[in-house]
């Protein structure tokens, strides 16, 4: 299992201060997130925080938990994905969702899309659109919602074939697993059951429905909160979901206490290693 750490807030120098201390702690990995304006939170370009994490750091895979495509250009987000990728020498990967309506980047601008179905549409066509657009080929795409008539991007990702990316998925949702399964990583939900967190048996589940299909999902991640160096919260709670076949645990505090210093401090105990 490979392990990584969300900046859930904090100034944008601080963010990138922990992208340093999180390598030099041994965390496999480094996130921001994408949002435009929620509630009074400060927030910040994550595109902007992960080019200045690129050439802070040497060694962690760096992306945000999650880019909502659906409201980006896939041209666009194709050229900066590349160049981070460059600036990184490899090391980015693309967590993509739908989003959250109640960020009011979709709810209170407009023509921005807010109905679920049209943003997975758009969603599924941004993905196809960014893989050719790495691929080193011309891109010629005729969707639904966009056009791309001879549109070629120099260079290629350092990454091959491509930069990966990872899927939020809604278990057992056919359509929404489809998606994930046809990418490199599968972030899992439970699908209208907010009572309880997804749990190693559901995950057994998921692997087993991975594999049945012959998916491309290499990476299954899972997100949450750890209180550190607590081996018997390790060999209770993070050792099944390791066993059940979750790849990467993102360390992800939204709850109170997630001020800079708290996170700071979280982030120099290391990752909860099995």
């Amino acid at each position: 299992m490979k392990y990584g750490f969300l900046a859930s807030t904090g100034s944008a120098r601080q963010m990138v201060e922990l992208a340093v201390e999180a390598e030099q702690a041994g965390w496999d990995g480094f996130f921001s997130w994408d949002g435009i304006a929620i509630g009074a939170m400060e927030m910040y370009d994550p595109w902007t925080i992960l080019a200045a994490a690129a050439v802070r750091t040497e060694r962690v895979t760096l992306g945000a938990m999650v880019f909502p495509l659906s409201r980006r250009r896939p041209w666009k987000v194709a050229r900066e994905a590349l160049t981070i990728d460059h600036l990184s020498g490899g090391r980015l990967v693309i967590p993509v969702g739908l989003g959250a309506v109640g960020d009011g980047g979709f709810s209170k601008v407009s023509p921005e899309v807010t109905d679920r179905r049209e943003r997975a549409e758009l969603l599924d066509e941004t993905l196809a659109i960014m893989e050719q657009a790495w691929s080193g080929e011309t891109v010629d795409f005729h969707g639904k919602h966009y056009r791309v008539d001879g549109l070629r991007f120099e260079p290629r990702p350092v990454q091959r074939p491509r930069i990966p990316i990872w899927v939020v998925a809604a278990w057992p949702r056919p359509r929404s697993m489809a998606r994930a399964a046809r990418w490199d990583g599968i972030m899992p939900s439970l699908s209208g059951d907010q009572e309880r967190q997804l749990g190693p048996t559901d995950l057994v589940e998921i692997t087993g429905w991975l594999r049945e299909r012959n998916a491309s999902t290499r990476e299954v991640i899972i997100e949450g909160v750890s209180p550190g160096d607590d081996q018997t919260w390790i060999d209770e709670q993070l050792r099944p979901l390791a066993d059940a076949g979750a790849t990467w645990w993102i360390e992800s505090r939204w709850e109170q206490p997630n001020d800079p210093a708290t996170l700071l401090a979280r982030v120099r105990q290391g990752p909860p290693r099995i």
